[in-house]
C-alpha cells in the first residue's frame, strides 16, 4: 500500500486469475474424497454413482449462474452477506454468517486432515497413519497458508497458478490413463461398466447423501461473489469465469471417476482413505510419491483460496457491524488478516476431530441451507426493488431449480434417516440467538470489544478501511463515487 492510498481492498483479479481462483477452490480435496462418499450412499452402484456426478455438475452450474447476479448486483467482497442483509434484513444476515463461523473452518479442517494424510501416507506403506502426526502437519499447513494469505493478492494469485497447473497435470495424467484402460478393452476393466445398474438401487435419503458428497467436490463455485470487490469488471467476469470452469471441472471429474472405476473395485474404492494413491499403486506403484505430490497441490490451493475468500466476508461483516471491527481492518499488504487468524483459530480446533465423511455432511447440510435463503432473497429483491441494476440477471428456472434442490438436500435426510449431526447443526443455528441479541442487536460490550480493538490494531499493524466509495453504473460498471458521496453503508 503506497502513501497516500486510501485504505481499501483493491480491484487487481481479471478474467485469467478469476478463472484460476475457481479451478483452485473447486477442485480440491473433494475429487479425491468424495468418490468413496458417493459410493458408499449410492449402494456400491456404479451407474447411480456416475449419474449422481453427472446431475452434481448440473445442479452446480444452475447454482452457480443464480449465484452470480449476487456479485454482479453489489461487485463487493462478502457480497452474499450483504444481499442477505438487504434483501432479508440483518437477522437473517447475521445467521448466514453465524453458519459460516463454523462451516467453512469446518470444511478447512476436513482439507488439510486430507492434505496431511496424502503428504504423509508414503512415509507408512501398508498401514494407516498415526492421527498425531497427520494433525500437526495439517495445523503448519493452515498457519503457512495464514502467512501467504498476509503478504498480499499478488502472492496468493501467483501460488494459485502454479498449484493448478501441478494439479491438473495430475489430473489430466488419472483420466487420459483411465481412457487408455477402456479402449485396450479389458474384461475386468469393461465389467463394471457393462453392468454399471445390476448393484442395489440407493433410496431417496441416502441419494440426497450421495449428492451432498458428490456436491462437496463442487463447493467453492461462489468464491468470485465473495471476493466480488477485488475483481476487475465483476458483472462480465464473474459469468464468464463461472461457465468456462465448471464446464472444465464437470469434465475432468466424470474422467477422473470413469478412470478410478477402470482400476479399482468399489470395494477397493470404499477401502482406501486415499482413493487416487490407491489407484497409482496399482497402475505405476513407482511413481505413487507423484501422485502424493500432485494431490497435495491440488488440496492445498484450495485451502488457500478458501482461506482468502472467506476473510473477505467476515470483514464485510465487521463493517456492517456484527463482527468486532477489528476483523475489518487491513495490514500494508490490503489483507484483512485479523480475519485470516481467527479463521485459522477456528480452523485448528475443528482438525481435533477426523472423520472426514462426517465433515463433508457438516459442511453441505449448512451450505444448502445458506444457499436457499439466499435464493429466497433473490427473488424477494427482484418483486421489491425491481429498478436495482442488474447487470447480470438469473433466469428464474434456474433460481427455482435451485431453491428445490436445497430444500431437497435438506429436508429429505431429516425426514427419511435423521442423524445426530442434523440436531447438532440446527442446534448450533440456533444458538446464534445468544450472540446476536445482547452483541449485536443491544450492542452490549461495546466498550470492551473497543480496548482489544485498540490493542490488537498496535500489535498487528493493521488499520481500519476507509468508506466505500464505488456504486454500479447503469451500464453495470463499477464507478467511483464523488468524495462527498463516499459511504460505508447502505
Amino acid at each position: 500500500m503506497k502513501v497516500g492510498e486510501s485504505t481499501q481492498l483493491r480491484r487487481v483479479i481479471g478474467y485469467f486469475h478469476g478463472t484460476i481462483f475457481l479451478f483452485s477452490i473447486i477442485i480440491g480435496a473433494g475429487i479425491f474424497i468424495a468418490p468413496k462418499g458417493v459410493l458408499k450412499y449410492s449402494s456400491l452402484n456404479v451407474g447411480v454413482s456416475l449419474s449422481i456426478w453427472a446431475a452434481c455438475a448440473v445442479v452446480s452450474m444452475l447454482a452457480a449462474l443464480s449465484h452470480a447476479e449476487l456479485g454482479t448486483t453489489f461487485p463487493r467482497s462478502g457480497a452474499q452477506y450483504y444481499f442477505l442483509k438487504r434483501s432479508l434484513g440483518p437477522f437473517v444476515a447475521f445467521f448466514y454468517l453465524w453458519i459460516n463461523l463454523f462451516s467453512t473452518p469446518a470444511g478447512i479442517a476436513a482439507r488439510s486432515l486430507m492434505l496431511a494424510g496424502y503428504i504423509t501416507q508414503p512415509f507408512y506403506p501398508g498401514c494407516f497413519v498415526p492421527e498425531m502426526p497427520k494433525k500437526c502437519l495439517a495445523l503448519a499447513i493452515l498457519w503457512c497458508l495464514g502467512i501467504l494469505n498476509a503478504r498480499g493478492v499478488k502472492e496468493v494469485t501467483w501460488f494459485q497458478t502454479v498449484s493448478t497447473a501441478v494439479k491438473m497435470t495430475v489430473l489430466g495424467f488419472i483420466s487420459v490413463t483411465g481412457i487408455v484402460l477402456l479402449v485396450r478393452g479389458r474384461r475386468e476393466n469393461l465389467a463394471r461398466f457393462e453392468k454399471a445398474f445390476d448393484a442395489d438401487v440407493p433410496d431417496a435419503s441416502q441419494i440426497a447423501e450421495a449428492f451432498l458428497q458428490g456436491l462437496f467436490a463442487y463447493s467453492g463455485w461462489g468464491v468470485l461473489v465473495r471476493i466480488a470487490g477485488e475483481l476487475k469488471s465483476p458483472s462480465e467476469n464473474i459469468p464468464k469465469c463461472v461457465v468456462t470452469a465448471l464446464t472444465l471441472v464437470a469434465l475432468i471429474y466424470l474422467l477422473v471417476n470413469v478412470s478410478y472405476l477402470a482400476v479399482l473395485t468399489p470395494k477397493e474404492i470404499m477401502s482406501s482413505d486415499a482413493v487416487a494413491v490407491s489407484w497409482m499403486d496399482r497402475v505405476i506403484p513407482s511413481l505413487q510419491w507423484a501422485i502424493s505430490l500432485g494431490v497435495s497441490s491440488a488440496i492445498v490451493s484450495s485451502l488457500n483460496c478458501t482461506v482468502f475468500s472467506t476473510s473477505r466476508l467476515w470483514c464485510m461483516a465487521s463493517q456492517e457491524g456484527q463482527l468486532p471491527l477489528i476483523l475489518s481492518t487491513l495490514n500494508i499488504h490490503s489483507c484483512p488478516v485479523a480475519a485470516v487468524i481467527q479463521m485459522l483459530i477456528f480452523a485448528s480446533i475443528l482438525t481435533i476431530p477426523s472423520d472426514l465423511i462426517l465433515l463433508i455432511n457438516y459442511v453441505g447440510f449448512t451450505d444448502w441451507i445458506q444457499l436457499g435463503l439466499m435464493m429466497m432473497g433473490l427473488l424477494k429483491l427482484r418483486f421489491q426493488e425491481p429498478n436495482l441494476s442488474r447487470p447480470y440477471k438469473a433466469r428464474l428456472p434456474f433460481v427455482f431449480g435451485t431453491m428445490a434442490m436445497s430444500l431437497f438436500l435438506v429436508l429429505t435426510p431429516i425426514i427419511k434417516a435423521p442423524q445426530m449431526y442434523h440436531i447438532y447443526v440446527i442446534l448450533f443455528i440456533l444458538s446464534g440467538l445468544l450472540f446476536y441479541l445482547p452483541f449485536v442487536h443491544f450492542n452490549l460490550g461495546s466498550t470492551y470489544f473497543n480496548k482489544i480493538t485498540c490493542f490488537l490494531q498496535l500489535l498487528l499493524n493493521v488499520s481500519p478501511t476507509d468508506d466505500i466509495d464505488e456504486y454500479i453504473s447503469t451500464g453495470g460498471n463499477v464507478q467511483k463515487n464523488p468524495p462527498a458521496t463516499a459511504t460505508k453503508k447502505e
